[in-house]
């Protein structure tokens, strides 16, 4: 992990360094490339995905030109939460391709095997159904899952979250209405201190007003049940496809 220093120095990178592409991820259903950031007359760069929000796909639930800002919006409240399940994402005010945002490009683990994964009940893909359900994550496909070499796990892809509906569809259900356990109820518990202090004001800058006290409601909610949710009979639990 990162010291703070590091962190702070990638974000940076990510949100005001030099971007220079090299590729696309071309089965990316939004428009999604690859690059470098680079800190003029430092030498430091780190490998990053760039979405513009000109490349992103009108959605009918989703207000136009606002998946960049919720997948910051996810790191975000990931880091706050003390999960780190999500990469180093930035919002760059400018790009290539104008405004979108910039994450950090990972290199997974190719031998770990996510159906085993899944089937075993990782802790890492835990805290990740507990972190969708924080967000009302609305597309959690085994795709969007990335296996690190030490083990650990991340999500990515986070542009379709924090409906003020409740949208929660996921892969992870093995923990549907289980209770949580006490690091589960600390972190949610922490979570909704930071929201009750600067980050809700921090969030407002990339999500509505409604949304964020959604992700209040839904923290607490959580946090007074002490359990996992059960899927919604109104909402289909699993994506499509799921991988």
């Amino acid at each position: 992990m990162a010291t703070s220093t590091e962190a702070a120095r990638l974000l940076l990178a990510l949100r005001e360094g030099e971007l220079t592409l090299d590729g696309r991820l071309v089965e990316a259903t939004n428009a999604s490339f690859v690059g470098v950031a680079r800190l003029p007359g430092d030498g430091f760069e780190v490998r990053c995905v760039y979405k513009p929000i000109a490349g992103e796909r009108p959605l009918w639930d989703f207000p136009d030109g606002t998946l960049a800002h919720r997948e910051v919006a996810a790191y975000l409240v990931s880091e706050a939460a003390g999960w780190d399940v999500v990469p180093p994402t930035a919002f760059r005010e400018d790009g290539p391709l104008g405004p979108g945002m910039a994450q950090q490009w990972i290199e997974v683990d190719e031998e770990m095997d996510l159906i085993e994964a899944l089937r075993s009940g990782h802790p890492g893909l835990r805290r990740i159904a507990l972190f969708d359900a924080v967000v009302n994550n609305t597309d959690r496909k085994g795709g969007h899952l990335l296996p690190l070499p030490d083990g650990r796990l991340l999500g990515v892809d986070h542009g379709v979250c924090f409906s003020v509906e409740p949208k929660l569809r996921t892969i992870l259900w093995g923990w549907r209405g289980t209770p949580l356990e006490p690091d589960e109820l600390a972190a949610l518990a922490r979570l909704g201190g930071e929201l009750d202090a600067g980050l809700g004001v921090e969030l407002r800058r990339h999500l509505s007003a409604d949304e964020v006290a959604e992700l209040r409601r839904r923290t607490g909610s959580l946090l007074a049940e002490g359990r996992f949710p059960q899927p919604s009979p109104d909402w289909p639990a699993v994506p499509w496809p799921p991988f």
